[in-house]
């Protein structure tokens, strides 16, 4: 993927956009690049506390915004890995403190004068001011995906508005997995996803419950090698750098009663 600046998006929440952020974020890191993760979720910040840098978090995003700061100032350096770079959002303030177009200049001056490599743009759940703001100065977007209706049918919408504003790469993450109830019929097929969605896959991250301690734990899976899930986040950073990475195969269902859901999704 080109685009150095990433939206990380999905439109219905809890799907996983800020595991996906943090741990895509900390595996482009480990294998040399200079990253930034920015969280925009105003009054409901999360990145922080899954990447474990709550207790560093003095300035945060709207600082920056409104001037109370400078952005040097409000990056916060992972001691685990000296690439990653996090700036948090504000739990004070609310939506209204946002701006497209300090959001731009943000990323502009991280990329031009801070010398990133890549900005991922931790965006929250729904399409208003929020995912609006975090949109508007990406050229890529990562949208994550759990296999099954409301959560695709939202990503089809997400997607739409992400090719109306001009982002020109979007990739899809497939995440939560299971493939025993996709053999059952019981959950929507990969084929299935892509087909309604029309996206280029870039992972499929399989249900892991080490997944949820290592968020807890404040530590990205994808540095633990040992991690199956986070070995996924390490091939989905593996490919947005180039690299040709191989699916895992997965013994799809020959169709159960989710195979009739296409009529749901006729408006892209």
């Amino acid at each position: 993927m080109d685009a150095k600046a990433i939206v990380v998006t999905s439109g219905k929440g809890g799907v996983g956009k800020t595991t996906t952020t943090a741990n895509v974020g900390a595996a482009l890191a480990k294998a040399g690049e200079k990253v930034a993760v920015i969280d925009t979720d105003v009054g409901l910040r999360n990145l922080d506390v899954v990447m474990g840098l709550e207790g560093r978090v003095v300035y945060d995003l709207i600082d920056v915004f409104e001037g109370e700061c400078k952005l040097k100032q409000a990056l916060i350096r992972d001691k685990r890995v000296e690439n990653l770079h996090l700036v948090a959002a504000s739990q004070t303030k609310d939506k209204s403190a946002l701006s497209e177009e300090r959001m731009q200049e943000t990323v502009r001056l991280l990329i031009e004068e801070e010398g990133f490599d890549r900005v991922l743009i931790d965006s929250p759940a729904g399409i208003e001011s929020g995912f609006q703001t975090a949109a508007s100065a990406a050229g890529g977007a990562l949208v994550v995906v759990n296999p099954e209706v409301s959560s695709v049918r939202d990503a089809d919408r997400i997607i739409g508005l992400l090719e109306a504003r001009g982002v020109d790469e979007v990739r899809l993450i497939i995440n939560r997995l299971r493939p025993e109830m996709v053999q059952r019929g019981d959950m929507l097929e990969v084929d299935d996803v892509l087909e309604i969605l029309g996206v280029k896959l870039i992972g499929i991250v399989p249900e892991d419950e080490r997944i949820l301690v290592s968020t807890n734990l404040g530590s990205p899976a994808s540095l633990d090698e040992s991690n199956k899930a986070g070995n996924e986040f390490r091939n989905i950073a593996r490919r947005l750098a180039g690299d040709e990475i191989p699916y895992a195969a997965l013994e799809q269902s020959s169709g159960g009663f989710l195979g009739g859901l296409r009529r749901l999704f006729g408006g892209r």
